[in-house]
Parts: C-alpha cells; structure tokens; sequence
C-alpha cells in the first residue's frame, strides 16, 4: 500500500465521524450489502460519509490490509473500525451503538430516528 494511499483513506476516516467504505454512493448504492447499510445509518439520523470503492482495487485491498476485514462495507465510528451491520446491528440492539454515537458527537442532541415509510 502506497504511502499516499494510506494518508488519503487516514484523512478521510478523520474528516467524517462515520465513514462507510461500500460499493456506489449514498444515493445510488450498487450492492445490497451497502444499501442495507446506508439505510442502517438514515435511522439513527446522524451525519455520515460514503466512499465508493467498487472500481478503486488499490483502495479496497488497503482497506482490507488496513482492518483485516475483507468484504465491503467497512464502517469506522470515531477513527475506529467496526465491520459492518453485521457487528453493528447487534450492538444497536443492546443500545451500545447509541452509547457509541453519542459519545462520537459530543454535544449534540441524539436525533429522532428516521422512519421511512416507503
């Protein structure tokens, strides 16, 4: 992994609270798994980034290098990584990740979850 490429996906975790590494953007997912995660996160309200790496490979196998996680999504919370809705769908349900969101936006009156009807 190039040095460049290691400081771009750095400064990218620690401009965005959330950041989602998926296949597509938030407005055009292009793989179920990204879609489903993207929805995870309009729920809980809170601002979130989505990097697409479908057609980047270098930055998809530093990822993988850089978390030891090999599928897409990656979610970092806060600098950290946690996988993907896998792992943070369960710790939504015991309310860590509320705990979790909280504490990544200190000051900041937790939002009203989104519902979505359609």
């Amino acid at each position: 992994m190039s040095d460049a490429l290691k400081s771009q996906i750095e400064t990218e975790i620690s401009a965005n609270t959330i950041v989602v590494y998926g296949k597509g953007t938030k407005d055009a997912p292009r793989c179920g798994f990204t879609a489903e995660t993207i929805q995870f996160f309009n729920h809980f309200g809170y601002p979130y980034e989505v990097v697409d790496v479908l057609e980047d490979m270098p930055k998809r196998e530093a990822l993988a290098k850089m978390t030891n996680w090999a599928t897409l999504p990656k979610v970092f919370i806060a600098g950290k990584f946690y996988g993907d809705t896998d792992i943070l769908a369960p710790m939504a349900e015991n309310g860590e990740l509320k705990t979790l969101l909280a504490e990544a936006f200190p000051g900041r009156p937790a939002p009203s979850p989104v519902i979505n009807l359609h």
